[in-house]
């Protein structure tokens, strides 16, 4: 009987040790803690516990750039004017030689007028990133002191300006900060912004601290500047009666009517240029259980060109980068009018169940999948319990500075 019990002993210690080992490799392929961006090392300045820092997310994942052919918001190029407006209908000749040539003076007066004046050159986004990009950011410089010594009034007065993101962030600078936001802010409004921000998630017990679902929800998405561009909703103008609308009109009747299995998606604007999707994880996969949440952006040309997705959902995967993008080849270079929303998440969701380790977002994951698979499963199911499975994220809370 005590060998019995020593070897259970054993056996718990020794799985107590293989989940810390679990956990402390999964922190290091996941890097959640973050302390230098992924693309720049730091170079720009701080990256605030994102993947990338602020100025490499506006460059390399920017949703502003305009699309190929689209015109800026001054089209005219015109340096000079063809046509001058006169009382002359163009009709009549001239009555008088005189006032024919005094015209023709008038005219050349204005184009070498208009010809001197500086040109006005269209505002270049990209190349205003470019610069940002080769001058790095100077290091912020707080003076000791001054946060604990702002008095509540200021602090209600910015608090009230705040979005949900940086109201959450306030609450972490200092616990006088959270005491404040914990008063203004009541459980009802946190309930709203996880409505706002996450409306297909569903939780299945009863909640008594939304704040507290809100931060597991926040800890759990790999980019928060992703969660800001999908509230922003910048839309472009676009016809309501174009081939688009119509499509994705079509779509999201489907997708209301008859819904893939494990997969539901919603337009979070008027233009449906903004979606949230959500995709159970597959049976019989590490991501079984998990419901993992997807940010769709459809351009002003769809379906001539594909959507932008990326996943708002921590997911450990070879083929979906630390970011959250979808290194899928339907929606990067083989895409097709027949191909819609609901065949890409259905694709996507098949790739959960198959990996394609050949061409990896994440090489470490992919290696990992080939050489020790029971170790790749073990470490996705660790992963999606953590981010993914929000039925138990009350019982477990995720350590803000752990994975």
């Amino acid at each position: 009987m005590a060998n019995v019990n020593k070897c259970r002993k054993d056996h718990h210690l020794k799985k107590i040790e293989d989940d810390k080992y679990l956990a402390c490799t999964l922190k290091q392929f996941l890097e959640s803690n973050f302390e230098s961006c992924m693309m720049c090392d730091g170079f720009y300045g701080g990256n605030f516990g994102q993947p990338v820092c602020s100025t490499c997310h506006l460059f390399l994942f920017s949703s502003h750039m305009k699309e190929d052919g689209e015109e800026g918001e001054d089209g005219d190029n015109r340096v000079y004017n063809q046509k001058v407006d006169s009382d002359d209908s163009g009709t009549e000749e001239p009555g008088v030689e005189t006032d024919f040539y005094a015209s023709r003076d008038v005219q050349e007066r204005e184009v070498c007028q208009l010809a001197r004046r500086p040109a006005r050159h269209k505002p270049d986004k990209l190349a205003e990133r470019i610069n940002a990009l080769t001058i790095p950011r100077e290091v912020d410089r707080i003076p000791p002191g001054l946060i604990e010594s702002l008095p509540p009034e200021v602090l209600l007065l910015v608090f009230k300006n705040l979005d949900d993101i940086s109201l959450w962030v306030a609450g972490n600078v200092c616990t006088r900060w959270r005491q404040i936001l914990d008063g203004e802010i009541t459980q009802s409004k946190w309930k709203h912004f996880i409505q706002l921000r996450w409306p297909l998630f569903q939780l299945q017990y009863k909640v008594h601290c939304w704040k507290t679902i809100y931060t597991q929800l926040l800890l759990s998405s790999p980019c928060r500047y992703c969660l800001e561009s999908m509230m922003l909703q910048s839309t472009p103008p676009i016809e309501e009666n174009s081939w688009r609308h119509r499509r994705l009109r079509s779509e999201l009747k489907t997708l209301k009517s008859d819904p893939p299995e494990g997969i539901q998606a919603t337009p979070l604007d008027r233009h449906c240029c903004h979606w949230q999707a959500s995709i159970t994880g597959p049976q019989g996969s590490p991501y079984e259980g998990g419901l993992f949440l997807l940010y769709l952006q459809i351009p002003q040309s769809y379906p001539m060109r594909p959507p932008k997705v990326r996943f708002i959902t921590k997911i450990f995967h070879p083929n979906i980068s630390r970011h959250g993008d979808v290194g899928l080849d339907s929606i990067h270079h083989n895409w097709s009018l027949a191909l819609t929303i609901s065949k890409v998440l259905i694709s996507i969701q098949s790739l959960l169940t198959d990996p394609y380790c050949n061409i990896c977002m994440e090489p470490a994951i992919g290696k990992l999948f080939k050489q020790n698979r029971t170790q790749f499963d073990r470490m996705a199911r660790l992963c999606t319990w953590k981010f993914a499975m929000h039925d138990y994220v009350m019982a477990f809370p995720i350590d803000p500075n752990g994975v």
